[in-house]
This record gives C-alpha cells, structure tokens and sequence, in this order.
C-alpha cells in the first residue's frame, strides 16, 4: 500500500510548510558544484506542489532563501538568483493549469530588480486562481518579522490608533507576513537536520515537526504522502488531555 492510500482526505493539514534543505549536500555527493543541487531541487518542488494541490491542501510555505543566505558565497547567490527568474517563467504556466496562486513573503525589495519584477508579474498573474496557494518564503527569517510586526504594533500605539493593552494574539498575528492564513499544522525539513532555522517561529508554535534524511532534490510526492500519513497518526492535543481531545 503506498502512502497516498493511507492518507484520509477530511484531515488533511491545511497548510504545509518546508524548509528545503540539503542540495549542496547532495551536489556535492555527486562531485558538482552547489548550484547543481539547486537546480535539481526545482523538480522537487514542482512534484511536491503538484501533489499537494492534487490532495486539496489549501497553503504550501516553501522556504526558499533566508535572511542569512545573502551570506553565501557571490556565486552561488547569483546563481540562485538566476535560478528563481528562470524558474518562475517557466512554472508560471503550469501553476496556472493547475490552478495555483503563486504568493511571496519576506524583503522582497532586497532582491535584485529582475528578480522582484518577475516574481511580481508571475503573482499578478494567478491572482485569481483558486486551488492551492503556494508561498515563497523569499530573504526571509522569522526574526526579521518579528522585528517588523513589533515596528508596526509600536507605530500604531505610537499613533494611538491601538492601546498597548489591546495587544493579542490575533493582533500580532494580523501583522505577520502569513496574515488571513491558517498556522501550519505540519513543518517539514529535508535533508536530517533536526533544526527549524529561524523560520516562522511564531507560527509553528504548534505545528507537528517531521524530519526525513532525505535530501531535497530527491524528495517527490511519495514522500510528501508519508510525511502527511505520518501526521495523522499523531494526536494533537494543544496543551489538553488525550480525553479531552476525543
């Protein structure tokens, strides 16, 4: 039986998160150079989109470059930079066949202009679609967002348009860059590292975790499946009892 079958569509995560790790590893096994990883990570990608907007997820959060991988050598981060411009025409038409919204998160700004104007005709462009949104977590880190939702709460008691007492949960939630969007329920990482990365701390408070040794240009729709079937084999108690839970 293959994982798929295992899978019970009425409780499917609605929102998926990844942080995809391990090309350079897996470029180096094979004596290339790191960008060949990234390269080859693209497939993964594509498969694992199409399989989760197959199932009926409703949010995929794709990690795709943080905060500090600006710290990555010139080359590589050119390189890479090349890769998403590339990537996005070439994918544009097939998220909208299958009826993906395309979304991005983070300082978009602080990408190159190329890049930023690319991946902003390809968001306007399946605005309307209203299958699976994926979202790009791009020069992103969750202490970067922490840093601007904390900017904006002050601003806003600044302007005595919020009272400090009003703050909340939901409040800081509305000021982060998964606004409108449900937590994610599963955070997945490729590659066996065991670390969340500095990747939507506040969200995952209380996601499930699930790390595979897999390195990501190998990771396919089989391995989402299991990923999944592994989820709903846990209960989730949020803090409550087993009883309380049934």
């Amino acid at each position: 039986m293959s994982f798929k079958e295992k899978i019970d569509i009425n409780r499917l995560p609605r929102h998926i998160a990844v942080i995809m790790d391990g090309n350079g590893r897996w470029a180096k096994e094979k004596g290339k150079l790191r960008v060949f990883g990234h390269q080859n990570g693209v497939k993964a990608v594509r498969d694992t989109v199409e399989a989760a907007a197959e199932l009926g997820v409703e949010y995929l959060t794709l990690y795709a470059f943080s905060t500090e991988n600006w710290n990555r050598p010139a080359l590589e981060v050119t390189a890479l930079m090349e890769l998403l411009v590339a990537t996005i025409n070439k994918e544009t038409k097939t998220l909208m066949e299958n009826n993906v919204r395309l979304n991005a998160f983070g300082d978009l700004k602080s990408l190159p202009s190329k890049c930023y104007k690319e991946l902003m005709e390809a968001i306007d462009k399946t605005r309307n679609n209203k299958g699976l949104t994926l979202n790009l977590a791009l020069s992103y880190s969750a202490r970067w967002e922490l840093i601007q939702m904390a900017q904006k709460l002050a601003q806003q008691v600044e302007n005595k348009e919020l009272a400090s007492t009003d703050i909340s949960e939901d409040v800081v939630s509305s000021l982060l860059c998964t606004a409108g969007m449900p937590d994610p329920e599963l955070l997945i990482r490729t590659s066996g590292e065991y670390r969340v990365s500095n990747f939507l701390l506040w969200q995952i408070a209380y996601s499930e975790l699930y790390f595979t040794d897999i390195f990501w240009p190998d990771f396919r729709r089989e391995q989402l499946y299991e990923a999944i079937a592994n989820y709903q084999g846990r209960e989730r108690r949020f803090g409550k009892t087993s009883e309380q839970v049934i």
